[in-house]
């Protein structure tokens, strides 16, 4: 069986099985793109603490990118900066 992305499953679908959020990329949904100008950031991780979709990537507590597969574009971790090194750029530019 094929893995199922976010836009073929029915409106108002239902995700019975717990913890099955890495199984469904929901990056094309974004229409803005969060970047990170590393000259700026203080890896706080403020960033990683308030993403609703675990799309910061962190390795050796230091903030490394973002997992564009599954970041809907919100901007959220944009707003919580307080470096303010994140930027939403729209997606395609």
């Amino acid at each position: 069986m094929s893995e199922k992305r976010s836009k073929d499953l029915p409106t108002g679908a239902m995700i019975i099985e717990p913890g099955n959020a890495v199984k469904y990329e929901t990056g094309s949904w974004r229409s803005k793109r969060p970047e990170v100008d590393k000259e700026k950031c203080t890896n706080c991780l403020t960033c990683w603490i308030y993403c609703p979709d675990n799309s910061i990537i962190v390795e050796e507590g230091k903030m490394k990118g973002f997992k564009y597969s599954h970041c809907k574009g919100c901007g959220i971790c944009a707003v919580q900066c307080p470096a303010k090194c994140i930027t939403m750029k729209e997606e395609g530019t």
